[in-house]
């Protein structure tokens, strides 16, 4: 099903589109979310400050999702900054990175080594019907590029193993060492300031705040991927609410609606 929160929003002059990686084409890193809030509440709990562990999770998933689409490490230096906020003498960010990435491996191992040893079909990680729109997206001539913010070497990998990274012929993007050289801004910056480029010319899907943002600003179409991973057969209301927030055109739980969803995007007139 396709919702229509700006109805009429025309995507049928666009000739580039960016996604998102993480959740709104690869199931791979399901439940990052999951390892990143608890190491980061017990980081802060350690400080016995007084606030609950309710209190402490509220402020760490507000942050978080506030900068996910990022790169991973912003919301590291976030973490530094609350514990530097109560007092604290907070790691350096990308130890905390690392930390994090240390326990996001025990989660997702099983899933690469399997996709690396040919013991899956690609599509098993992949949201239900991306494979499809990113053919169709492609063989309409349009311009596909790659985001994500997580590091570029495994995005890179990751997309290689879900054998998608064909389709990106604007090239496979993530996160670097020297975090100020790319960003999902910077690459929509980018792509805009290509020979002719206007906002209409744009399109994004993602499920992080930050790619809706960065398209909707440029004067772009966003598609909210509001996906209940790992299944993403319904919308998760957590993610709508907030992808609304950030501007979303249209919301969807995965790709399976894709004739509704091209119909939505590439029938109407540009407003």
């Amino acid at each position: 099903m396709v919702e229509s929160i700006r109805p009429g929003a025309s995507a049928a002059r666009a000739r580039f589109v960016l996604f998102d990686f993480d959740g709104s084409l690869s199931l791979i890193r399901t439940g990052w979310l999951g390892v990143m809030t608890p190491m980061m509440v017990e980081a802060l709990a350690e400080l016995k400050t007084g606030e609950t562990e309710a209190q402490l999770r509220q402020v760490v998933e507000e942050f978080v999702w506030r900068l996910t689409g990022e790169e991973t490490v912003y919301q590291m230096m976030a973490l530094a900054e609350e514990v530097r906020r109560r007092g604290g003498v907070p790691l350096d960010p990308l130890a905390y990175k690392k930390r994090y990435l240390d326990l996001l491996w025990e989660v997702i191992r099983g899933r690469v080594e399997e996709l690396r040893r040919g013991h899956c079909p690609p599509d098993k990680y992949l949201v239900p019907g991306a494979r499809r729109l990113l053919e169709t997206l492609r063989d309409r001539g349009l311009r596909l590029y790659l985001a994500s913010g997580t590091d570029e070497v495994y995005t890179k990998e990751e997309a290689g193993l879900l054998d998608i990274a064909r389709y990106f012929d604007g090239g496979v993007y993530g996160a670097l060492d020297d975090y100020t050289r790319f960003s999902k801004g910077i690459l929509v910056r980018r792509i805009m300031e290509l020979a002719g480029a206007r906002g209409h010319h744009l399109l994004g899907f993602g499920d992080g705040y930050v790619e809706i943002q960065e398209v909707k600003r440029a004067g772009g179409v966003a598609v909210g991927v509001a996906t209940d991973e790992p299944a993403c057969q319904s919308v998760d209301p957590w993610k709508r609410r907030r992808l609304m927030g950030a501007g979303a055109d249209y919301i969807i739980s995965n790709y399976l609606c894709h004739d509704a969803l091209l119909a939505a995007l590439f029938n109407h007139e540009p407003l």
